[in-house]
């Protein structure tokens, strides 16, 4: 069996699968897609246009969740709990770490401050449910790593550059997710899930969106913030 995964370099879904297959210990290959202007071949294997896809052998599986399954069911190293009931619940907070990135996509592309407030709040709402989740481990399972940090850490790896441009208080009072963003960072599966360049390509795509966040005012607070934590810091 061959394993090749079509990737692109932002792609949070791309890493989820990426960081399962280093879990599991399983050699794979990535061909990267320039989604702005896809081959025709990538078409031909991508319904819907997106990545991830898997291209097992010569057969292509594609979303995200589907891969995860195909691999937990066909590889060593399970990343799901054995109880069922454990299962339904770690892949109901895996469809709520999508619905994240969707508010993520919301914040950065907000064209004004009214609806870059509001993303900040709905943001800050789904980490306040997750910082009621959590338990004092370092995982999302006192039993160990899952899924459902694998889909987290690229979550997290957003607001490693998100907090270089201004403090938006949205993990403020989330100490437990806090620990966990540290954890997930740490582990091994999920800083080798990118390429080295990824915060210089995520600043250069945030910057071309052309919105609130990428805005001189959004730039000159974001370095006032800096000041003022130097200053701090004397």
């Amino acid at each position: 069996m061959t394993l090749n995964l079509m990737s692109h370099h932002l792609c949070p879904y791309v890493q989820r699968a990426v960081i399962s297959l280093a879990e599991k210990g399983v050699p794979f290959e990535r061909t990267y897609i320039d989604l702005a202007n896809k081959p025709s071949w990538f078409r031909t294997i991508s319904p819907l246009g997106k990545t991830p896809v898997l291209v097992v052998d010569e057969t292509p599986i594609f979303e995200s969740a589907v891969i995860l399954e195909y691999l937990e069911e066909t590889q060593p190293n399970p990343l799901h709990p054995a109880d069922a009931l454990d299962r339904a619940r770690h892949r109901a907070w895996i469809e709520f770490g999508s619905a994240i990135l969707n508010d993520i996509a919301g914040f950065y592309s907000a064209k004004d401050e009214e609806a870059f407030r509001i993303e900040v709040g709905a943001l800050t709402e789904k980490f306040a449910r997750i910082e009621a989740t959590l338990g004092d481990g370092p995982w999302f399972d006192p039993a160990g790593f899952s899924l459902v940090d694998a889909v987290f850490g690229p979550v997290f790896r957003y607001f490693d550059t998100f907090d270089q441009i201004g403090d938006f208080g949205i993990l403020a009072n989330a100490p437990k997710v806090t620990r966990w963003r540290k954890a997930l960072a740490q582990r091994a599966s999920i800083a080798g899930a990118v390429t080295a360049d990824y915060p210089d390509r995520l600043r250069d795509f945030l910057s071309r969106r052309n919105s609130y966040l990428s805005s001189p005012r959004m730039a000159e607070r974001g370095a006032k913030e800096r000041r003022a934590s130097q200053g701090a810091g004397s």
